[in-house]
């Protein structure tokens, strides 16, 4: 009898294994992006603007995970949006660099998808550009991006 109760505990065993298997085994490419936070963005504040904290600049070029709230789009759809680390009304993306606000980002997405209700925690993974950067479509400016961006809902408010 203890035998059976063996068996079965390896079946349920295995079967729960193989799924949790498929799972961990299609985890690495999140897995190895790294954790930022708004506040982790930049070193310094003053009058000459803002400047990109140690953490950004050996991030850049990688790819990086980021939580936070989408702005109000533009559009229903777009192949961008900007993440804001509190839930805004009204889109923050301002025209210049020098008036850019520390604690927003623009993530490009791959395509063009429709968003996530303002009050809803997502996580952006993307890889991270930084510097004064122009976008020939739309001539928005931007410091800070996440390029090849994708979200996951985390949670509402």
């Amino acid at each position: 009898m203890a035998a059976t109760s063996l068996v079965i505990d390896r079946r349920r065993l295995l079967t729960g294994a193989v799924p949790a298997a498929a799972l961990l085994a299609a985890r690495p490419a999140r897995a190895a992006a790294a954790s930022l936070t708004f506040e982790e963005l930049y070193g310094t504040i003053g009058v000459l603007g803002l400047a990109f904290s140690d953490k950004v600049k050996a991030l850049a070029g990688q790819e990086v995970a980021m939580r936070g709230f989408m702005a109000p789009p533009l559009k229903a759809e777009a192949a961008f949006f900007v993440l804001t680390a509190i839930p805004m009304a009204l889109c923050p993306f301002c025209s210049s660099d020098a008036d850019w606000p520390n604690d927003i980002v623009v993530v490009y997405l791959d395509r063009k998808q429709t968003f996530a209700p303002p009050a809803t925690l997502i996580e952006v993974t993307g890889r991270l550009e930084v510097g004064s950067w122009t976008d020939p479509e739309s001539g928005f400016v931007s410091l800070i991006r996440l390029t090849h961006g994708r979200f996951a809902v985390v949670g509402r408010l």
